[in-house]
């Protein structure tokens, strides 16, 4: 089964059925289905090949919606980046898995062009939003440019001739690398399937269900509401954030939803805002949580503001998208627990001799078998291989995650710490090493290390130690304000402190061990 199935399934079960309202506009499946269709033919007519990738650079609205489902239809593979992205990066991105076309929209054109005329496999642009004539005359030569009204005129209706098979790439998910550039994470359409598969059963969904997502569709977690949604024939109520949260809380009940995806920061603010206590819910049948580990006080927050809501706490890695749920009737019992793999999946610990941990509360790494594990990443053997590992039978391989768990005697997993640096902070992936160069950037920055620190809402903080000149006047607003200006929101520090030394190993080497 391919993924795009999921669309034309339901739009053949059901075209009339609304699928997705984003602001003032609401679409049916048939209607999803049918541009779908436009733009692959549009993009097949550009020279999008078999197997070639297609990036989206768009905030999380229709269009970026509609891109998805047509880039696989045209046998591609997709990839969202981050609308925050800045330019250089998105340059790196393009440039890394060789995209041959870019869908974007106006409002991110000023990251996007740059990065589109320093990619030399990229043939065509389309652009959506009010576009003017000076916008398309900065393009540079031989780069094919179309509006979003263009792509879809005058194409048929009806899908592609299909090509692909399940086990060619659908998705390439970038996440931060330990060398601080991005990692490509490759899915098949079999990966996809089968993790999407066994959420939904796991969390019950039904045809009648009505999701909102404000997740980012560049994150995995926000990307899969829409793709699981298509599967069982569910509605998506599309929002770009939480920044007002009382329109979303608006919007749940205009909307009658019935499931919430979160992370823990959307819930510390959920949890500020004491008057939704009196509001009554009918509706919401569940609230799910990955990322960052829900702190036992928002569980129960949380309980108490969607008392007919079940709450599913969950782990997973972008890898394997997701790894372990909790049976809500667990909840009470083991609130710290992560819970078990989930169907289709298992999942085991092993000790720094490769060994099976059979004993409980023993503190080793988890590493994941099954049908939804990644083929590695974009192009990277060496890190691929630090990985995906060979299995337990000649036939496998699998994922060794990199976390350290225990597990206790009914087998529910709990999470004690990464083996390695990356900072996990508002369910994203973050490179110390991609931060400290741009704070490195700074001209009267000596020395610096940055490391992530707990944090209830963030799940861990960014914080920067720094080293300045002698006589430097650089402060901490400095900092952060050449921080906003160079990074994605997420990855930006929260804390800065000044040293006037690091630790170092005896080689010279910053540590930042006894920080």
């Amino acid at each position: 089964m391919l993924v795009q199935e999921f669309l034309e399934k339901s739009a053949a079960r059901s075209p009339h059925k609304e699928a997705l309202v984003c602001g003032s506009t609401r679409l049916t499946y048939g209607e999803i289905d049918r541009a779908a269709n436009q733009l692959a033919h549009t993009l097949q007519a550009c020279g999008v090949r078999y197997g070639d990738r297609v990036a989206v650079l768009i905030d999380n609205s229709p269009e970026t919606v509609i891109s998805i489902w047509a880039i696989l239809k045209a046998d591609a593979t997709f990839l969202v980046i981050n609308p925050t992205t800045k330019s250089q990066k998105i340059a790196y991105i393009l440039n890394n898995c060789r995209a041959t076309a870019l869908l974007t929209h106006v409002s991110r054109w000023k990251s996007a062009l740059p990065a589109a005329n320093q990619t030399g496999s990229l043939r065509t642009v389309v652009l959506a939003g009010k576009v003017t004539p000076r916008i398309e005359e900065s393009v540079r030569p031989g780069l094919k440019f179309l509006t979003w009204e263009e792509a879809g005129q005058g194409k048929p209706a009806e899908a592609p001739e299909r090509k692909a098979i399940d086990i060619d790439l659908a998705a390439l998910i970038y996440t931060s690398g330990t060398t601080g550039n991005p990692k490509g994470v490759m899915l098949t359409h079999l990966n996809i399937v089968s993790a999407s598969t066994s959420i939904t059963t796991y969390l019950e969904n039904v045809e009648n269900d009505i999701i909102i997502n404000i997740l980012p569709l560049s994150f995995d977690y926000g990307l899969y509401q829409i793709l699981m949604a298509a599967q069982f024939g569910g509605k998506i109520i599309l929002d770009r954030s939480f920044a007002y949260p009382y329109a979303i809380i608006k919007l749940i009940q205009e909307e009658k939803v019935t499931g919430f995806p979160l992370v823990p920061t959307i819930s510390a603010i959920l949890l500020q805002m004491k008057e939704l206590e009196k509001e009554e819910f009918k509706h919401l049948r569940y609230l799910t949580n990955t990322a960052a580990a829900l702190p036992v006080s928002h569980i129960t927050g949380l309980g108490k503001v969607f008392p007919r809501a079940t709450i599913y706490s969950m782990y997973g890695l972008t890898e394997c998208k997701r790894v372990s749920y909790l049976p809500p009737e667990e909840l009470k019992r083991r609130p710290t627990s992560v819970g078990k793999g989930m169907p289709n999946e298992q999942v085991y610990l092993v000790d720094e001799k490769d060994q099976i941990i059979t004993d409980p509360g023993v503190v080793g790494e988890l590493v994941v078998r099954g049908s939804n594990l990644m083929k590695g990443y974009w192009e990277l053997p060496a890190e691929t291989a630090e990985r995906l590992k060979p299995g337990l039978f000649p036939w496998e391989q699998s994922l060794y995650t990199g976390d350290l768990f225990r597990m206790d005697e009914e087998g529910f997993l709990y999470f004690v710490s990464r083996k390695d640096d990356i900072i996990k902070s508002r369910g994203e992936k973050v490179s110390p090493r991609e931060v400290e160069n741009a704070i490195y950037a700074l001209e009267d920055v000596l020395e610096t290390a940055v490391v992530g620190v707990p944090d209830e809402v963030l799940g861990e903080a960014i914080k920067a130690y720094v080293v300045l000149k002698e006589g430097s006047t650089l402060t901490e607003n400095d900092i952060l304000l050449h921080c906003s200006k160079n990074l994605e929101d997420f990855m930006i520090p929260q804390l800065v402190e000044f040293k006037e030394s690091l630790p170092k190993t005896s080689t010279g080497k910053i540590t930042t061990k006894n920080l």
